[in-house]
């Protein structure tokens, strides 16, 4: 018996403290959009933290498509969204 405390001390000693998760303020790591219009597309700007990550262009005719910073003040044009934002519903009704 004393073996067995012995044994389950010395493992609880061995073992890491349980840290706090320091979880980032949401309102920081969302993107903020912003919609503009001319006459032929619908332009969707992400900026988070102040930087701008990608622009989400829709034209009236054709798929969308997004315009992502490369070196510079250059744009590369890409099919799919590159930023990585939660999106799932863990509840509807």
């Amino acid at each position: 018996m004393m073996l067995k405390k012995l044994t389950l001390a010395a493992v609880l000693a061995l073992t890491p403290l349980a840290q706090a998760e320091v979880v980032d303020d949401p309102a920081l790591t969302e993107p903020e959009i912003t919609i503009t219009h001319d006459g032929e597309s619908t332009y969707y700007e992400y900026t988070v933290n102040g930087q701008l990550r990608e622009i989400k262009v829709v034209p009236k005719v054709g798929k969308p498509y997004y315009l992502v910073p490369a070196d510079g003040s250059k744009f590369i044009r890409v099919e799919e969204s590159q930023l990585l934002i939660p999106k799932w519903v863990i509840f509807r009704w």
